[in-house]
């Protein structure tokens, strides 16, 4: 049996004999285009029309570097831009302390060993054992002198320029006035780390030559063997430690310069920031190294060649005095141009431990935020935030101090 009834919409809204709706309606969570999805029954993930997606945002580079951990092209690039960026006062301080050393030490072991020949030369033959021992020992002192002056430049201009370099990554521009500003009272911290360092190499040496020269003087063939035997570990073993050493300690002149520690928590401060990235600080130190002084000496190795046929293209007919005066005058043009480079290669070979020191205070301290927090305060005019260098976040006994620099 059949029913007779008209058939109905499963909606008992729809009135009988309506038509059927033209689409469902939606139910209560619904996702509705231009509006976000809530927690309790949106889609997640779901396509947001009329809402732009968001984008990926750079880090802010207001100076030097982007205010976020570097890369190893990053420190590359950054070190070399030091010089471009600020070059009278990083080249030119560099220059002139180079300068300074390299005359000083030619000038040095020059008078010293002219002294030393002439006096072995006019000596007795029962003084001359007495007198050559005498002027090589003068000679070996000068040298450690040259080497000790060295050391001090080398420490000076690392500190400067990584105070260029962390007012750079701000955005900064010093001057050569406001960086000897900023250096004031930090000088003699410097000249005491390589003071140091001085006399860890100088005992060093010693004591690998002394135990050389004892086994040397023991006079059979098993001593002399022995001795080369120490001399070859010695000089390996002091590579190796120097390198290691070397490596913990690369901050101690920024955390010195930088931060204004004493030496002794400098030292601790270096140690602690490349404890756990020994390796990739070693190995983008040495990489750097290696390129500057590759450089350096595709530069100045034609130098050489160059100096003996310009010799003979200067003096053409053999005369002794004027062979004597080409050879001075390229012999001062030599040591210029090595001069030069050697002011280069410095400023670039200093600049890479203090982006390596921001780097890592970034990836261990979070320091990216504090040097954004500072420069967007500073942008907006508000000169009242301490400097973020000075304040040591892993040392909440430390107040911040008032600032230095002076911006140029």
């Amino acid at each position: 049996m059949s029913d007779n009834s008209p058939w109905q919409s499963p909606d008992s809204s729809n009135p009988v004999g309506g038509s059927l709706p033209l689409a469902p309606p939606a139910p209560s969570s619904a996702y509705v285009p231009g509006t976000t999805p809530s927690a309790s029954g949106g889609a997640p993930g779901a396509p947001q029309y009329g809402v732009p997606a968001p984008s990926w945002t750079p880090p802010p580079k207001p100076g030097l570097i982007p205010l976020s951990p570097m890369g190893l092209g990053t420190i590359l690039s950054a070190s070399l831009m030091v010089l471009r960026r600020n070059p009278r006062p990083t080249f030119g301080l560099a220059l002139a302390i180079m300068s300074i050393v390299m005359v000083a030490s030619l000038a040095l072991v020059g008078i010293v060993t002219f002294a030393g020949v002439e006096r072995t030369l006019s000596a007795s033959d029962a003084d001359a054992a007495a007198i050559e021992a005498g002027a090589a020992a003068g000679t070996i002192l000068s040298a450690l002198f040259a080497v000790v002056l060295s050391l001090i430049g080398g420490a000076l201009l690392q500190g400067i320029v990584s105070l260029e370099v962390a007012r750079g990554a701000v955005g900064e521009r010093l001057r050569l006035r406001g960086l000897w500003a900023a250096a004031k009272g930090r000088i003699w911290a410097l000249i005491g780390w390589s003071g140091l360092v001085t006399v860890a190499v100088v005992v060093g040496i010693s004591i690998i030559a002394g135990a050389a020269v004892l086994l040397f003087m023991w006079g059979e063939t098993a001593g002399i063997v022995i001795g080369v035997l120490v001399m070859l570990v010695g000089i390996l073993g002091g590579v190796f430690l120097a390198a290691w050493l070397g490596t913990f300690f690369a901050f101690v002149p920024s955390a010195l310069m930088i931060e204004r520690l004493p030496l002794g928590q400098a030292i601790r401060r270096s140690w602690s920031l490349v404890k756990g990235s020994f390796w990739r600080t070693f190995g983008i130190l040495l990489l750097i190294m290696v390129i500057v002084n590759t450089v350096s000496s595709v530069v100045t190795a034609p130098l050489s060649f160059i100096g003996g046929l310009g010799v003979a293209l200067l003096n053409p007919t053999g005369d002794e005095d004027a062979g004597a005066i080409a050879f001075v005058a390229l012999y001062i043009v030599t040591i210029i141009v090595s001069v030069v480079i050697s002011a280069v290669t410095i400023v670039i070979q200093s600049a890479a431990p203090a982006l390596l020191y921001i780097d890592m205070r970034m990836r261990k301290e979070g320091f990216d935020l504090e040097l954004s927090r500072f420069v967007e305060a500073r942008n907006a005019g508000d000169f009242s935030v301490p400097d973020p260098y000075l304040t040591l976040n892993s040392s909440p006994r430390r107040t911040p101090e008032a600032s230095p620099y002076t911006a140029s």
